[in-house]
């Protein structure tokens, strides 16, 4: 029998230790954390079910999901009526809160309407619970196995100031449990979007009181999303040392799926949408547990619920002696200006996150500030995109100019690849070789065209990102028949721009915008020769006509800025290819495109 060589006895080894680094590598990172999630998971529920079982017997309140009405008034204006109220006016906010649970629950965005008709209605971010489309918030303390009476979504706070709840005038409220411990709430607003809530008790008891402080944000009903993958909206938060959390509606409505953030200090949650977000920022050095956590809809209801909250860990508060906490809540526009304040002036951790930046953060963030500073100085934000553009495309400049130059020399040896092809077609590894040599011989390397595309792709992806994300785009106007950047094109080549009296199926809405920038795709294309597989070429023939349609339905102000990209990479690779002496075949593939239909027409 042959013995084992010493490379082998080595190959062996090797292969032993990353077999070993692997399975270790998959306990680590996976195995171990799955588990964790798991033993979590299990835990929770045991929680949930002892907390079930103590509801049942009447030794502890209600789940808050279960304990507030759901769509009882017929409209959101007849259920503002139903309770009390202290109005809000601010310049950035104007609603009321509730004295009714002390619940923040009728905001409404005084700088955003629905549609960029300026007569439409202000958007309504806040409802209350008692109406349709409910969501809110509310703030409170929750007393150690139930033992004591505690402010809950029923209790009537009373005013002690008198006017609206303004940036100068903060709200004060209190409440009398009538067994010694007196509840105080203070409300101030600022001139955007925070409100920072201050809760005191007072302990008039003989004996010690055992309470936690809570958060919580209410949503009834599913609301529309976007539906693009690359936009989250839905649940969303950095609790403590977690990172960002984003975690869908349908996610928690999946049974028992409820995402619980044990033992953490610092950050916040909330709900976010495209544009706007409401946010619970409890105490930055508090320790408290979070959760993320759906219902499915009841047959009674017919509405699915969604709850996000914290809770503080219980604190003891002697006899004679009192406590005071402080929360904040953000309820607004997601504006990269006042999100990126709040997270300095208070402290709070990653507060940034909750604008969607993606991935390429560290990309996108500066195009954001880039693409606002443009905004401001020419005026209008489509312009601001066309003049990104400009730049990153200069900024790029000598990476797509070694790009398109290997590009030219490419095509300068075709006519010599496809010779090599020819002759050594029966041997693959011959060909290579020959190609190989042929490249040395021109000094050319052929991956020298991919590495520079390869490297700008995260730059116009983040880009794409900030437009697709930016409020600054929301309801801008272009020129001509464009209103909003935010919206899709408005016309479709299907009822001729609208000069024909009927809409569009949206599966058929290709507007003008889309139809120019699928001329520039197909246009770019023209200036390389055809592909040597025939399957190839079909499918960059029909690219163009797959992205005007894909695009189509798209906001105008992205597909404006693909084909002003296009514009300038035509631009540039033409020139390019020219300074080279590389062939252009624009001419020979209109020819090959349009002769038969040319000669037809003749014929004809």
């Amino acid at each position: 029998m042959q013995s084992q060589q010493p490379d082998d006895h080595k190959n062996i080894m090797l292969a032993a230790i990353l077999s070993m680094l692997v399975v270790l590598g998959w306990t680590y990172f996976y195995a171990e954390p799955q588990r964790q999630a798991q033993q979590e998971k299990a835990e929770h529920l045991k929680e949930k079910e002892a907390k079930n079982e103590a509801i049942e017997s009447g030794k502890a309140p209600q789940h808050p999901l279960s304990q507030t009405a759901v769509t009882v008034a017929a409209s959101r204006e007849e259920a503002l009526t139903r309770t009390p109220r202290v109005a809000i006016e601010t310049p950035s906010l104007k609603g009321s809160i509730a004295l009714k649970g002390g619940a923040i629950d009728d905001i409404v965005l005084v700088k955003y309407r629905e549609t960029a008709d300026p007569a439409s209605p202000n958007v309504v971010l806040l409802s209350p619970s008692e109406g349709p489309g409910a969501y809110f918030a509310r703030q409170g303390w929750v007393a150690a196995g139930n033992a004591h009476k505690v402010p809950d979504g029923v209790t009537l706070w009373k005013a002690e100031t008198e006017g609206a709840l303004t940036p100068s005038n903060p709200l004060r409220l209190t409440w009398d449990n009538g067994n010694g411990l007196v509840f105080r709430r203070t409300i101030a607003i600022d001139d955007t979007y925070m409100l920072e809530i201050t809760d005191e008790v007072e302990n008039k008891t003989p004996g010690d009181v055992a309470l936690s402080y809570y958060g919580r944000l209410f949503r009834f009903g599913t609301p529309k999303t976007m539906g693009y993958a690359i936009l989250h909206e839905g649940f969303v938060g950095v609790a403590g040392d977690e990172g960002l959390q984003e975690v869908t509606y349908a996610k928690t409505l999946e049974d028992n799926a409820v995402h619980v953030f044990k033992g953490k200090t610092g950050g916040w949650i909330g709900i976010t949408d495209k544009y706007w977000a409401a946010a619970l920022i409890p105490d930055q050095k508090l320790t408290y547990t979070a959760d993320f956590q759906g219902e499915k809809a009841k047959e009674k209801d017919g509405v699915d619920r969604y709850l996000s909250e914290y809770q503080t860990d219980p604190a003891v508060i002697a006899a004679g002696a009192s406590r005071k906490l402080k929360s904040h809540f953000y309820a607004g526009a997601k504006q990269i200006a006042a999100v990126q304040h709040y997270e300095t002036a208070l402290g709070i951790e990653k507060f940034e996150l909750l604008i969607d930046w993606g991935w390429f953060y560290f990309i996108t963030k500066p195009f954001a500030k880039l693409l606002n500073w443009l905004y401001g100085i020419l005026g209008n934000f489509g312009l601001a995109i066309l003049a990104v553009t400009v730049l990153v495309k200069a900024a790029f400049y000598p990476l797509a100019n070694k790009s398109y130059e290997s590009m030219a020399k490419m095509k300068k040896l075709q006519p010599q690849m496809e010779e090599l092809r020819e002759r050594f077609k029966d041997d693959k590894q011959r060909q290579q070789q020959e190609m190989m040599l042929l490249y040395q011989k021109e000094k050319i390397n052929p991956m020298a065209g991919c590495l520079p595309i390869l490297v700008q792709i995260p730059v116009f992806f983040a880009l794409y990102k900030v437009l697709f994300v930016s409020i600054d785009m929301r309801h801008a106007p272009f020129y001509g028949w464009i209103k909003d950047l935010s919206a899709a094109d408005p016309t479709s080549i299907f009822n001729l721009f609208g000069l024909l009296p009927f809409a569009v199926p949206d599966l058929l809405h290709v507007g003008a915008w889309p139809i120019i920038m699928g001329l520039t795709m197909w246009f770019q294309m023209q200036l390389n020769p055809p592909q040597p597989d025939p399957i190839q070429q079909q499918i960059f023939s029909w690219m163009p006509l797959v992205f005007t349609f894909l695009l189509g339905t798209f906001p105008a102000g992205l597909v404006i800025y693909w084909a002003w990209n296009n514009v300038l990479s035509i631009a540039q690779q033409w020139h390019i290819s020219h300074r080279n002496g590389a062939d252009i075949h624009l001419m020979d593939n209109l020819r090959r495109t349009f002769g038969p239909v040319m000669r037809l027409l003749k014929r004809s």
